[in-house]
């Protein structure tokens, strides 16, 4: 049986998140619960249907088609509990206020999709970058994916928090040719608190790839507060020098990930925190560099 595994969306013509221009796909799950995440709606594994209240006529044409009695006719307009993901309330929407959030791709489904941007990859020296969500959760469909994507010379770049099985993914990592690892809350008690359990086997993980000598790069989002600490910022320098990896990406809050929490009916927490101000940014970027940690992505940090 062929491995499958939820995409979300894939962004195209993306000029971050890897060299050249990128093809970006987002797999749903994750094991952490970031407060600051900036996709809520990949956090679950399974498929959710979003709604946006905003194109939303009131036509309840949705309800019509719904054999599962999932429609609801205030509030946000689907029943989770209900809810069986089978698109009839999608394709009845007169306003496209209904969207399926993951739907199951097969490697061979993924590169039908990614194959009419290779010239793109090929011209930039771009590639497709794997996010989420935890990518790391879907072990053997990337490992497919990675293969398929060798055969046809396409660069590939993933994106982890770093919660996942070394053994399992100590064969799989080789084929990549980029990884970006992010370093978050450095306190155990801390992560515990903020992310949720797993911050042993991240920084062994951590360590383990800079040991093998992969083609991995650090990068830390940096949230008022919370990640953006003295404390924090030193014991991120700290692990760097020890690994000898003296540099890191420096990744600035946004808020937007809380826009989207409403069009799935989230439960992630409102932080209730402004943009980071370039100011901010780069002070965190000056007691790095005054530790000898170089700043990879310098001119977001000037």
């Amino acid at each position: 049986m062929k491995p499958t595994a939820p995409i979300f969306e894939i962004q195209r013509f993306s000029l971050h998140d890897g060299p050249g221009i990128r093809s970006l796909v987002f797999l749903k799950g994750c094991a952490l619960h970031c407060p600051w995440c900036q996709n809520p709606e990949s956090q679950d594994h399974k498929g959710v249907v979003a709604f946006y209240a905003d194109r939303c006529a009131e036509y309840f044409e949705c309800d019509v088609v719904c054999e599962a009695d999932a429609i609801r006719r205030e509030g946000h307009r689907i029943d989770p509990a209900k809810c069986t993901l089978c698109g009839l309330c999608i394709d009845a929407c007169p306003s496209g206020a209904l969207r399926l959030i993951g739907e199951a791709h097969t490697p061979e489904q993924l590169m039908e999709r990614l194959r009419p941007d290779i010239p793109y990859f090929t011209n930039s020296g771009g590639g497709v970058t794997f996010t989420g969500g935890e990518p790391t959760l879907h072990p053997r469909f990337l490992d497919r994916v990675l293969d398929l994507c060798a055969a046809e010379s396409i660069h590939t770049t993933l994106e982890t928090a770093g919660l996942f099985a070394w053994e399992k993914w100590r064969p799989i990592l080789p084929k990549l040719d980029l990884i970006y690892f992010d370093l978050k809350l450095m306190d155990p008690e801390r992560h515990a608190e903020q992310l949720g359990a797993g911050f042993g086997t991240i920084q062994g993980n951590a360590v383990a790839m800079a040991e093998a000598g992969l083609p991995v790069e650090f990068r830390m989002p940096v949230i008022p507060g919370f990640t953006d600490t003295d404390a924090n910022i030193d014991a991120v320098a700290r692990l760097l020098l020890r690994m000898e990896k003296p540099g890191i990406h420096l990744l600035a809050y946004h808020n937007m990930g809380e826009a989207k929490i409403d069009i799935i009916e989230g439960r992630q927490p409102r932080l209730g925190l402004a943009r980071l101000s370039e100011e901010r940014l780069a002070q965190v970027a000056a007691r790095f560099r005054a530790q000898g940690i170089a700043i990879l992505n310098e001119a977001a940090c000037a």
